[in-house]
């Protein structure tokens, strides 16, 4: 008999190769109910409830860079590159004024050098200058050679007008990253200038390098910083849009040239 129309004829099964097993390494598969194996690591980051601080600065620091910036708010994040930083942090180590445990010692040396009728030493040591006031009155009386704000001073309005009275007075200034870093040289937790009125014979031609350095990286550019505003960064969101929008007219412009 013909086989029936629209009927496939079959097949014959295809036998599957057997797998080979190596008994040396067996096959466990993990469980992972209740009181079984323990999942794998996922990065919760996403999911953490953050203090209402972190989240603050995190929210600020974003609005920043969406917001217009104007020159003087802006010229904060132009800090001191790398390499400059770090010579003059070692310099600054140098001149760290006494801690307490110090002060209590040289108190009692003199205590017991004035019981015992002997001369007191009255000179006074070369120190880094600390404190907003002590530093502007030191740059208004044209004492300071150097002058060192910190970028993330908070409320920033306490010295954004530093650097504009630096400039008329002459002095060298420089913007530096983090107020904690310039508080560990005057045993502080955060410091947000630091001052140097005078350094050492020994340190005079490394101390004139880094001067030059700042001179032509801040006091020299201030005229061109005045004039760039920051922000305007827009999210990945947002400039993934604007693009898709500027090849849509682009197109239509094409086509109409066509």
């Amino acid at each position: 008999m013909a086989p029936k129309k629209g009927v496939k004829p079959v097949a014959a099964a295809k036998k599957k190769p057997e797998k080979v097993v190596n008994p040396l390494f067996e096959k466990r598969p993990k469980q992972f109910g209740i009181g079984g194996a323990l999942p794998p690591k996922k990065d919760l980051h996403r999911f953490v409830k953050w203090p209402k601080v972190v989240q603050i600065q995190r929210k600020r620091r974003i609005l920043c860079q969406r917001l217009k910036v104007p020159p003087s708010l802006n010229q904060f994040t132009k800090t001191l590159d790398k390499n400059l930083a770090t010579n003059l942090f070692k310099m600054l180590l140098k001149y760290r004024p006494e801690d307490k445990a110090a002060k209590k010692e040289r108190l009692l040396k003199a205590a017991q050098a004035q019981a015992e009728g002997k001369p007191l030493e009255s000179k006074k040591p070369i120190v880094v200058k600390y404190g907003l006031n002590h530093v502007t009155y030191l740059v208004e009386q044209n004492k300071a050679q150097l002058v060192i704000i910190a970028h993330d001073v908070d409320p920033i309005e306490l010295v954004v007008w530093l650097p504009a009275l630096c400039r008329k007075m002459e002095i060298p200034y420089c913007i530096v990253k983090g107020k904690a870093r310039l508080g560990t040289i005057v045993h502080k937790k955060t410091s947000s200038v630091l001052c140097l009125t005078t350094v050492k014979n020994e340190d005079k031609m490394e101390f004139s390098k880094i001067l030059e350095a700042i001179k032509a990286n801040f006091n020299d550019k201030y005229d061109e910083n005045r004039k760039k505003w920051g922000g305007g960064i827009m999210g990945s969101k947002s400039q993934a849009k604007t693009k898709a929008k500027e090849r849509l007219l682009a197109k239509e412009a094409a086509q109409r040239i066509s």
